[in-house]
């Protein structure tokens, strides 16, 4: 493959302009834009960097199991400074909105949302109607916060993440949405431009319940937290919103642990769909593992008031 397909390539998975990617490889423009058109080849170590970008970003590299110890070792460490995470959010009001306002808008973003930041702030925290917006976008950014703020005092009280809990927290984002919220759906699905079949509508309730018991195996937070969430979307339990379900799964299984949640930017949408079906494909979920980390990281940036 010629250097300049995969630049392009690279530049669409990260929804990036030119500029941006020429910063990756520091480079200035015009030569990123030179190896574009093929008028000039990037040297070996630049093309090194961009056959190593290229394959990290369409699913193709293999994390070392050091490098994942690393990062989750990091984790771990910061999880020590907070006696309870769930704790600090709720005490602190400023903490706490700014996870609602940051997970609402990139979660929803994924699904297509067209709400921008100011506009998700100010239906969540103004009740402002906004007269060029849908009515269901104003429902699904309400009913976001409404479920997250579930899964916030859910965890404070250390309440169990089962059947029941995973039902209502669907019921409370779809709510006014589906005519089904709450419960599993009774008709087959397609992941819209994914070839990867989802579960018999049959088999669901059995399925979750089997999924549910790996909540209480031993292996560390991030590889459990990552399975789940891998067979969960695969599972595709509801007619809709699997996608901000198993993400506020994420989040409640990560706070439970005493991690800060997870904040996967709609910015990398594709990256988070790459590796999530590489890890339901291939049994490899170490880019996932790997990507998870870093949207943890960005939640104890929020926690911190760094972000």
């Amino acid at each position: 493959m010629k250097v300049s397909d995969k630049l392009k390539i690279i530049q669409k998975i990260l929804g990036i302009n030119q500029t941006e990617l020429a910063s990756r490889f520091t480079v200035s423009f015009p030569t990123l834009n030179s190896w574009f058109n093929e008028k000039s080849h990037p040297r070996a170590k630049k093309a090194e960097l961009i056959d190593a970008l290229y394959l990290e970003v369409t699913g193709q590299k293999i994390v070392p199991a050091e490098r994942l110890l690393e990062l989750k070792t990091k984790l771990q460490n910061q999880s020590k400074k907070y006696p309870s995470i769930i704790n600090e959010i709720l005490r602190h009001p400023d903490i706490r909105d700014q996870f609602i306002l940051e997970l609402t808008y990139h979660s929803n973003g994924i699904e297509g949302s067209t709400l921008t930041e100011p506009d998700t702030a100010a239906i969540l925290f103004d009740n402002v109607v906004l007269p060029h917006k849908s009515l269901t976008e104003h429902l699904e950014a309400k009913n976001h916060q409404t479920a997250l703020n579930y899964v916030f005092f859910c965890v404070a009280d250390k309440l169990p993440i089962d059947e029941n809990f995973i039902l209502t927290m669907h019921g409370m984002l779809m709510n006014g949405v589906l005519p089904d919220a709450g419960r599993y759906r009774n008709h087959g699905v397609r992941i819209a431009g994914v070839n990867l079949p989802t579960a018999n509508y049959v088999s669901v309730p059995k399925l979750m319940i089997e999924l549910i018991a790996l909540l209480r195996t031993p292996d560390d937070v991030i590889d459990r937290v990552t399975h789940f969430h891998s067979m969960f979307e695969k599972i595709h339990p509801f007619s809709d919103g699997n996608g901000r379900v198993g993400r506020l799964l994420m989040c409640a299984m990560l706070l439970s642990a005493n991690f800060a949640p997870a904040v996967i930017l709609q910015q990398q949408k594709q990256l988070y769909y790459t590796y999530l079906f590489k890890a339901q494909t291939k049994n490899d979920q170490s880019q996932l593992e790997s990507f998870i980390c870093q949207a943890v990281t960005l939640g104890f940036e929020i926690l911190e008031r760094k972000a």
